[in-house]
């Protein structure tokens, strides 16, 4: 054997691993920018923007099966073990996840679209805040993963009570409105869509978070992180 082919394969193994938290960090980059879009298509009523948003969610599904198989690549030609093994079974589940987060913000666009039709005497502030929240929470968590910051994860897992807070706020605001004016059922309905997905894709965000940790840590988060109480929530989590 060569005498410098350990050398060789190191640096090839550690190339793999840079590219692998490129493709995370390219595809959390991708759902941000989804993110953002939907919730500014919302606010500002924009059906042009919130067609975009719809139409660009191929290229995270993508990203999501070019992860999938470089993944399993490397668990069958690497031999992992310890953190990089950690850090590659973290790499494909949080894909997954961004992946869902993609498919949330589309259809909090595909119902922008519908809401900008629509006669609304409500105000977006709730929507808005929310959809900054998500995002904030959503790109900490990535940069958690790309830099092994487990602090910064632990902190994303601690910061969907707010999410949860508003989307409690928001559903109460919906109904009274609804209850107000049943000309305002048919928008109210579709926001109340619109708020689940956000928080859905809060929830994908902590996902992420909880499965960063681990991959740095070796440990688990409690099981009972701080949440609003939703039990009485009758909207269907794959809105």
């Amino acid at each position: 054997m060569p005498q410098d082919q350990p050398h060789h394969i190191s640096a090839a193994y550690d190339a793999d691993l840079r590219r692998l938290r490129e493709m995370i960090a390219r595809m959390g980059g991708l759902a941000e920018r989804q993110v953002a879009d939907a919730g500014y298509a919302l606010a500002r009523r924009d059906p042009d923007l919130a067609g975009e948003v719809v139409g660009r969610d191929g290229p995270i599904d993508t990203l999501e099966r070019e992860v999938e198989t470089f993944c399993v690549r490397l668990l069958a030609t690497r031999a992992p073990v310890a953190v990089d093994l950690r850090f590659i079974v973290a790499a494909l589940k949080v894909s997954q996840d961004i992946e869902r987060i993609g498919d949330y913000a589309r259809n909090v666009a595909k119902r922008a679209i519908v809401v900008s039709q629509q006669t609304f005497n409500g105000g977006l502030n709730g929507f808005q805040w929310m959809s900054q929240l998500v995002q904030r929470n959503l790109k900490d968590a990535i940069d958690a993963l790309v830099r092994d910051d487990a602090d910064l994860a632990e902190r994303v897992w601690a910061a969907d009570a707010p999410v949860d807070d508003l989307y409690t706020s928001i559903f109460r605001e919906m109904v009274t409105h609804m209850m107000e004016d049943p000309r305002n059922i048919t928008a109210a309905t579709h926001m109340l869509f619109i708020a689940k997905n956000f928080e859905r894709i809060g929830d994908h965000a902590t996902n992420i978070a909880e499965t960063v940790y681990y991959a740095v840590r070796g440990d688990v988060l409690p099981e009972d992180r701080p949440k609003a109480d939703v039990s009485a929530d009758p909207m269907p989590a794959r809105a």
